[in-house]
């Protein structure tokens, strides 16, 4: 049977202020299929995809959907043509029902009643076997469930081409199943579906045919059974990338560089995010915390880091107690802290490269003498950093809103790691990142563990939590599931972990 081609996109040039986003790319897509589209980041994929959503306006180059030639000015236009967009981060009113959600902005919501509302979403969802209530109300569901609702949106104006940018970013090995099985059935009922995606392992158990570009051009399109995971990875990086573990030295000692005792934190709402929590971090190792963000791994962190009051517990760090310690005495302690939100919380945008490396630093003898800061010191800091770390920027004059997310990650690494800390605590280190920038923060926080750091690695990426962890503990509504050696760990125990339903070895919970 002859596939029919539902997007064609030809030669599609789009070019900003001294970059070009996409040179001349090719992209078609087929009905029934699940398609992905892979690529570093700065690769060209999201404005690709925001120019068949009719968010951008091409400078060159042709659209033709369903064989016949489009233009479009606007995600109405697009939507009109049965494009939607469905993205990382939902567009849901959480007070608001799911059916609300789905209709809002439409213009028979001032016509229809809750009733009738409620009911035809419940025959679109059974029509597309997309389990939901429509009378829930978005705070009241999980973030698996709220991204069903997102496509509800989509199918409700008839779109029978779908984007998923990053879908799987904060869901559980089970959510993930739940998802591509949805989208395996609209395949099957025609609708076309495009993901853009990191992650090599979803590729390829879920993806029909997949589309590389690499520098803003198409490196080639394929079938899933054609290629490799490695062959994918070397097509969009341009060169060999290991996919296997990256920790493979055991390097762990006896000494416990980190020890957590009954600690207790409570969130920004004042409820209990941390409950009574203990564990053991040990000199030379990495302890990979697993899953779905919310469930108090922010709170643990900046706790431990000083940046958070604790309601109770104990915490020592090398055998003293830093249980009242303040951040400096903690970062004199040897606590690094690598936080989630690298622009917001761990760099300046508006400094350049020099006053971020040397947040930590500029009190130091080394970098002031008399009260007066000693410029040149710090930039020479600042070059090191550049040279050593491999980051990419003009110079210690760059400013920082000026770099990459992976140089900006590789900088806050430079930056924490300068004083060869005991115990570095890591919030989702590659959240965002590509897998060339990826691969080079891996390679740093081994390193630092080999040295005879503690490494305290929160992840909901559970590729990453595999490469890289000694032991792996799964959090759930502020406590951990169990910490068990990661060869003892399948990915099904951390899925049942994650979502609370048994401890880590297979115990059943409650």
């Amino acid at each position: 049977m002859t596939a029919i081609a539902t997007v064609e996109m030809k030669q599609i040039r789009k070019e900003f202020p001294a970059t070009l986003a996409n040179d001349n790319v090719d992209f078609t897509a087929y009905k029934g299929e699940i398609h992905a589209l892979l690529g570093e980041n700065g690769a060209g994929k999201s404005t690709l995809m925001n120019i068949l959503t009719g968010v951008l306006k091409p400078d060159g180059g042709e659209i033709l959907i369903n064989n016949k030639r489009v233009s479009m000015k606007s995600p109405g236009d697009a939507l009109a043509l049965g494009i939607g967009m469905i993205y990382q981060h939902f567009k849901l009113v959480k007070p608001f029902t799911v059916a609300e959600n789905i209709v809002l902005g439409m213009d028979q919501v001032k016509v229809l009643k809750t009733q009738a509302l409620e009911q035809q979403v419940r025959a679109l969802s059974e029509e597309y076997k997309i389990d939901i209530n429509p009378a829930s109300a978005i705070w009241q569901l999980s973030i698996g469930e709220q991204q069903r609702v997102e496509i509800l949106k989509v199918l409700y104006r008839k779109a029978n081409i779908l984007i998923l940018d990053e879908p799987t970013a904060v869901l559980t090995p089970d959510e993930v199943k739940e998802l591509f099985g949805t989208l395996r059935s609209m395949a099957a009922m025609g609708c076309t579906i495009i993901f853009i995606t990191h992650k090599m392992n979803e590729v390829m158990e879920f993806a029909d045919r997949i589309t590389v570009l690499r520098d803003g051009r198409l490196v080639k399109a394929l079938k899933k059974e054609e290629t490799t995971e490695t062959e994918l990875a070397q097509l969009m990086v341009g060169r060999e990338i290991s996919m296997g573990r990256r920790n493979t030295e055991n390097t762990t000692r006896e000494e416990v560089i980190l020890k957590v005792q009954g600690l207790t934190v409570l969130n920004d709402k004042k409820l209990k995010a941390v409950n009574d929590l203990s564990f053991d971090l040990y000199a030379g190792e990495i302890l990979g915390i697993a899953g779905v963000s919310g469930n108090g791994q922010k709170e643990l962190m900046e706790a431990l880091a000083g940046l958070r009051p604790i309601v109770s517990g104990h915490l020592e760090a090398e055998g003293k107690d830093i249980t009242k310690a303040s951040p400096r005495e903690r970062i004199k302690r040897g606590i690094a802290f690598i936080p989630e939100d690298r622009y917001g919380f761990a760099l300046v945008k508006s400094m350049t490269v020099t006053e971020n490396a040397s947040i930590k630093c500029y009190r130091k003898p080394e970098f002031c003498r008399r009260g007066v800061i000693r410029y040149k010191k710090l930039e020479e800091q600042a070059r090191r950093f550049i040279r050593e770390f491999e980051i990419k920027v003009g110079g210690p004059s760059s400013l920082v809103q000026s770099m990459s997310g992976g140089n900006a990650q590789k900088l806050i690494l430079a930056r924490e790691t300068a004083e060869q800390p005991s115990v570095i605590l890591a919030s989702y280190p590659v959240r965002g990142l590509d897998i060339k920038a990826t691969e080079s923060i891996h390679k740093i926080l081994v390193k630092e563990k080999n040295r005879g750091a503690g490494v305290l690695l929160v992840s909901e990426d559970l590729d990453e939590i595999f490469q890289l962890s000694d032991r792996v503990a799964v959090m759930y509504e502020g406590k951990f599931m169990g910490i068990l050696p990661v060869d003892q760990v399948s990915l099904g125990q951390i899925g049942m972990a994650m979502a609370g339903a048994a401890r880590l070895g297979g115990e059943v919970d409650g």
